[in-house]
């Protein structure tokens, strides 16, 4: 009888350690799980760093920008047809730019998103080529030989029926377009240029642009330490009245008012919080207080963004004015080990999935060699500098407030892609997303898929 009742114990022991592990294997996040990626070489072996500048379309394609780092080779626009499994050449951004005989310093990138109205994609250009000045990258002031300098980004447009493009308007200043949103209702367009941080707001249907002049300080045309100040890199526009909001290095939220063309510094709210760490706004290195990036949640009425370097995701309620710490996305290993991004700018991989309530978002890991992490550098200077990390797939469900990390994203080949600051989606879920491989002993910069994390 002893026996018996020592048996039903172990069995009922055995049975409830084998639930609560169980249990605990749901939640945990699948670190240990990887997605092999697929690599597209689009046929430009100058193709370097792209950042944003990818999108899907209502044809169910996928609209990307390769950039470019020569001063005489400009950036290319690629199109990829999930359905025929192909990417095929657009066209040359100086070109579309009309300034294919000019002899000037290229449209050398994007480094936007394209917007859809009414049948078009919206996008802008950057510049591509840089002069080094003080260890840091700038507009270049002296011209290569033969070459005129750079006269400014662009705004364009390209019919999706007609496959045409065209050039809509020069940003001022000779300055390239670094931040970019569109409110595609109204139809009206707002940029952050680089690198002296002009706001800029361009009427599509008056071809008008309005230019309300720096946002903050000196931008990264300033002197580190003085009047430098690190650039939004992205900025929203709530829909429902057409207000557009974007971030400073200090940790100010500032609000546009298209209709009287104003700009006005929310009081009372402000993301100098104690979680996204401590930043001193005239250094470069980091984003500073700045949200890395940031989509609006048409459910709740509110923006989502992250916080670049700490990770932390955020949501801001511009009606109340009020921010609120939603929780930590930055990988599990990243998470677990309490270390800030390597990559101290943070990750621009972040929007809302196909359901419109989950947010992905493309992010850094650490790498343990021997039991020990391998550390990047401690501070960097250019937006690029940073060291070996895997790259990760976060979802975070806004409605049950599940996190999920999907694990490292390798090649086929066991290599990672890296580099990464874009994401888009196709209609069936699949991820994309522009990163570095080796191609003929070459590294480019190209199109890369990952396959649906759900699936």
């Amino acid at each position: 009888m002893k026996n018996r009742i020592l048996f039903v114990v172990i069995v009922l022991t055995v049975v409830a350690i084998s639930s609560c592990l169980n249990e605990r294997e749901k939640e945990r996040p699948a670190e240990k799980k990887t997605l092999i990626a697929t690599r597209y070489f689009s046929g430009f072996d100058l193709a370097h760093d792209t950042y944003n500048a990818i999108s899907a379309a209502s044809d169910g394609k996928i609209y990307y920008v390769l950039s470019s780092q020569p001063h005489d080779v400009a950036g290319q626009v690629h199109v990829y047809d999930p359905q025929a499994d192909t990417t095929r050449f657009l066209a040359d951004l100086t070109e579309i730019c009309g300034e294919k005989d000019k002899k000037v310093i290229a449209q050398g990138k994007s480094h936007v998103r394209f917007y859809e109205s009414d049948g078009k994609l919206y996008f802008s250009t950057h510049v591509g080529y840089y002069e080094m000045m003080d260890g840091m990258e700038r507009l270049p002031v002296t011209a290569p030989e033969g070459y005129g300098l750079y006269t400014g980004g662009h705004f364009l447009s390209y019919d999706l029926n007609s496959g045409k493009f065209e050039d809509l308007g020069l940003a001022p200043h000779g300055e390239g377009i670094l931040t970019m949103t569109m409110d595609t209702v109204r139809k009206q367009i707002y940029a952050i240029t680089w690198p002296g941080g002009y706001f800029l707001h361009y009427d599509v249907e008056a071809g008008e642009m309005k230019d309300s002049g720096p946002v903050s300080a000196n931008g990264e045309a300033g002197r580190i330490g003085e009047d430098y100040r690190v650039l939004c890199r992205s900025i929203f526009v709530d829909p429902r009245d057409g207000l557009v909001y974007y971030s400073t290095a200090e940790g100010d939220i500032m609000c546009y008012d298209p209709e009287g063309g104003t700009i006005e510094k929310l009081e009372d709210v402000d993301l100098r919080l104690d979680y996204f760490g401590s930043y001193d706004p005239a250094d470069a290195g980091s984003m500073g207080y700045n949200w890395r990036a940031v989509v609006w949640y048409p459910k709740e009425e509110v923006a989502y963004g992250v916080h670049g370097n700490s990770g932390y995701l955020f949501k801001f309620d511009p009606e109340e004015r009020k921010i609120e710490i939603v929780d930590r996305i930055t990988s599990g290993p990243s998470r677990k080990s309490g270390m800030y991004d390597q990559f101290s700018y943070g990750y621009l991989g972040f929007d809302l999935g196909n359901d419109k309530e989950t947010l992905y978002y493309l992010t850094g890991g650490p790498i343990y060699e021997d039991g020990k992490r391998v550390k990047g550098l401690d501070k960097i200077s250019m937006g690029a500098a940073r060291g070996v990390e895997n790259l990760h797939l976060v979802t975070y469900h806004i409605p049950t407030g599940q996190y999920i990390d999907h694990g490292p994203v390798f090649y086929e080949d066991g290599s990672r892609p890296t580099y990464v600051n874009s994401i888009a989606f196709d209609k069936d879920g699949n991820v994309y997303t522009l990163a570095r491989f080796d191609h003929e002993d070459k590294e480019v910069e190209d199109l890369v898929k990952i396959p649906d994390p759900f699936k």
